[in-house]
């Protein structure tokens, strides 16, 4: 029911050109690094809001976000559905307009996506407890400089602690067998690392907590890009594109019982699992709030600080409110 929704509201004037959009649908190449929060794009995909917009999509799974700004660069991509801010806001500082932003995640305790678990036998009860342990990290130097950043808020300086990058697909499989002690990782990872018994969750949220200094601030860690290049030369398929991503967010803000399932077709989630994973608050940029933008700015300015991001940069100038 849900995919002809549009066409059972559409006065028959409209009709035809939808149907006829569809059949000649314009081709997006969109990068995915599978993690909850690319749920939008499946959203829009199994729920026909893609095909509505006469926008026939294909997934390119990447699984780093510096291979996803290599991909947007080399113009592989048109399009990602949730690319890392802090690769984004470097690479705009040095190539202006490569990944606009079109929709932000909110992340911090309550809409958890980055967190810090433990083995279930690790005597560490806070983030200060780590001193001494051997952690892996979600990859892509923006994760990895984010989990220092913290670790360095809670007092341990590198040296006190051994942090080595590791894909997300082996994150569980090395918690459980003892190869490191801790994790810095990602939802639903996170989440099925508990419930299989491979991991405790240490704390969520912990941008916001520890770096943005406001449990109730939201890090705007990642968020849905298009390219500078595909807004310019083909502006009304990006709108529509942008459309289409405005139906997801609103449903999976609305009903997001009826998403879930996707995260078990689409992210290695067990049915069991996927009414508890946690998700992200998928905000379109136009709805961004001042507080939101400049929350968004002190966590790019403290990434330039910390030489992950490159040159100061504004973050309005990377943003579009389609």
């Amino acid at each position: 029911m849900i995919r002809r929704r549009p066409l059972l509201l559409a006065a028959p004037a409209l009709a035809m050109p939808m149907i006829a959009r569809a059949q000649g649908a314009d081709a997006v190449r969109v990068a995915v690094f599978n993690v909850s929060s690319a749920l939008p794009y499946y959203v829009a995909v199994e729920h026909g809001f893609f095909a509505a917009a006469g926008i026939a999509p294909s997934a390119i799974p990447l699984q780093a976000a510096p291979l996803i700004v290599q991909a947007m660069v080399a113009g592989d991509v048109e399009a990602a559905s949730n690319l890392v801010t802090l690769e984004g806001a470097n690479i705009n500082a040095r190539r202006a307009n490569t990944a606009l932003y079109i929709a932000l995640n909110g992340q911090n305790a309550r809409y958890q996506m980055e967190q810090f678990v433990v083995r279930p036998q690790h005597p560490a009860q806070t983030i200060k407890d780590l001193r001494g342990a051997r952690i892996l990290s979600a990859p892509g130097p923006a994760n990895l400089s984010a989990a220092r950043a913290v670790l360095a808020a809670n007092g341990l300086r590198e040296g006190d602690y051994t942090l080595q990058e590791q894909q997300m697909g082996v994150h569980v499989g090395a918690l459980a067998a003892g190869t490191f002690d801790a994790a810095y990782t990602l939802e639903p990872v996170a989440t099925i690392a508990v419930r299989a018994g491979a991991a405790r969750r240490l704390e969520a949220g912990v941008i916001a907590t520890h770096l943005l200094g406001r449990p109730e601030a939201q890090a705007f860690a990642a968020g849905a890009a298009l390219t500078g290049k595909f807004l310019a030369e083909k502006p009304d398929v990006a709108r529509r594109f942008a459309a289409a991503w405005t139906r997801a967010c609103a449903l999976i803000q609305a009903e997001p019982a009826t998403v879930r399932p996707l995260l078990v077709r689409h992210m290695q989630t067990s049915a069991e699992l996927a009414p508890t994973v946690p998700l992200v608050n998928f905000v379109m940029v136009r709805d961004l709030t001042a507080q939101d933008l400049a929350d968004f700015q002190k966590f790019v300015d403290l990434a330039v600080a910390q030489g992950v991001v490159r040159n100061p940069i504004q973050v309005g100038s990377f943003l579009r409110a389609l």
